[in-house]
């Protein structure tokens, strides 16, 4: 293998809108459209991996700023190409910070970089990315069944309008999911289509009390051999999260970020007899000593988009690991690309602790070859074939892309969305 078959050739970033559910969270509601960033490498050898990650023209911007940079450096000098990356995109913190969203650029767009340069590597030597990470634990990695408060309408328009001839699983997708009894016959939905094993809500848009009591429901319908996960999006203040979260005790398998920032978080731990989790209050390396100093969480759930890559989670996990915390993975509205890296990921974990979490029942398309990914029996298996074992569906690309220039989105902006429905919605970071 001549040294010029693995150098960068091109980089080429292609930018898509995907049709999205009106689902709620504390910033507001998901616009019609989720944005994705196709990246592509192509080797001098004419090999060609593909990644994915959450698209806005900021980060369009910040690829473009560094794609002649990276022409020519070799795809296995991950420390190099990351360096390049660090050095082009600023970034004003490594942190998270309060946002509802992650908006840093250099850890998603190194996390794009490197699993593509990993799914060339697994191209070329004939094996999968998940052996490229410490090898195969497992063939088949579970997720959770991922339920979410939405308005009526199952995404794709601007006036949420409904879908006609939809039925099962898609007809409580697009069902109006506000009530409690809604909620549970999501939950029913989603567990009798893909078989999970474990439920999660995403809260944060409504009081407590209706949130504790929707979990108290989805917990006396499933019993408790349903392990069952709530997540505020530290929307609670810390009394409340003392308050609500003591009424959530023998009914949670854990309780992701009821409150912002470590300290209040490891107060809340000696208040409240639930495992916390997170995917907020630690979201760096650099937030690690004093995560393990003040004990803020028992979990954290990684993500590869924001820990700056697949082999940064592995580093992650092995911290956890080291210091008694329980490792799982965050999600976002994803793709097949992604959904494929997650999979490599979590087949390569030496044990599993949790079921991870998964956006992607929610997505009606994709833009992979053959379609969706399955889940079945609340697990999906590590695609077949060399690499990432996926393809870019070329046709689906270009219509995904054009939906992209055609919905004039060019950012998530949950808050914005609400404010079709409600003029007087306001992101507030602590609501409650």
């Amino acid at each position: 293998m001549s040294h010029s078959s693995h150098q960068i050739a091109k980089i080429i970033a292609t930018p898509i809108a995907v049709p999205d559910p009106p689902l709620l969270n504390c910033a507001g509601i998901h616009a019609p459209y989720a944005l994705r960033i196709i990246l592509e490498v192509v080797t001098e050898g004419g090999i060609l991996g593909v990644s994915e990650i959450p698209g806005n023209e900021r980060s369009m911007e910040a690829i473009r700023s560094i794609q002649g940079l990276l022409v020519g450096k070799d795809v296995l000098q991950l420390s190099q190409i990351l360096s390049i990356v660090r050095d082009e995109i600023e970034e004003p913190s490594d942190e998270r910070g309060g946002a509802p969203h992650d908006a840093r650029l250099a850890v998603h767009i190194f996390s794009a970089i490197e699993v593509a340069c990993l799914d060339i590597l697994g191209k070329m030597l004939e094996v999968g990315v998940v052996d490229l990470l410490g090898g195969r634990m497992r063939e088949r990695v579970p997720f959770a069944a991922y339920l979410f408060y939405k308005r009526k309408g199952a995404g794709g328009t601007y006036g949420y309008e409904t879908q006609p001839d939809i039925s099962g699983w898609e007809y409580h997708r697009q069902a109006e999911g506000i009530e409690t009894e809604d909620l549970v016959a999501q939950a029913i939905s989603m567990v009798d289509t893909f078989g999970n094993k474990s439920i999660k809500l995403k809260g944060g848009p409504f009081v407590p009390e209706k949130e504790v009591a929707d979990m108290h429901a989805l917990y006396d319908h499933f019993g408790p051999d349903m392990p069952l996960r709530y997540d505020p999006n530290a929307a609670w203040s810390y009394d409340t999260g003392v308050q609500w979260g003591k009424k959530l005790e023998g009914v949670l398998q854990y309780l992701e970020d009821p409150v912002k920032g470590q300290e209040n978080m490891a107060n809340l731990r000696k208040e409240v007899n639930i495992p916390l989790a997170t995917n907020m209050c630690t979201t760096s390396f650099s937030q690690i000593p004093n995560s393990v100093r003040v004990h803020s969480e028992d979990i954290i759930l990684s993500d590869h988009h924001f820990w700056g890559g697949l082999r940064s989670s592995i580093e992650l996990y092995r911290i956890c690991k080291t210091f008694g915390r329980g490792f799982s993975m965050h999600s976002n509205s994803h793709l097949g690309i992604s959904m494929a890296a997650m999979i490599h990921l979590g087949a390569a974990l030496p044990e599993f602790d949790y079921d991870l979490d998964t956006h992607y029942p929610w997505q009606n398309e994709d833009v992979i070859v053959g379609g969706k990914i399955p889940i079945e029996d609340g697990c999906a298996e590590i695609p077949d074939g060399p690499g990432l074992g996926v393809e870019i569906d070329r046709e689906q690309l270009k219509k995904l892309h054009q939906n992209y220039i055609d919905c004039g989105i060019t950012e998530r902006d949950d808050e914005f969305e609400m404010q079709k429905l409600d003029p007087s919605w306001r992101f507030v970071e602590e609501r409650y």
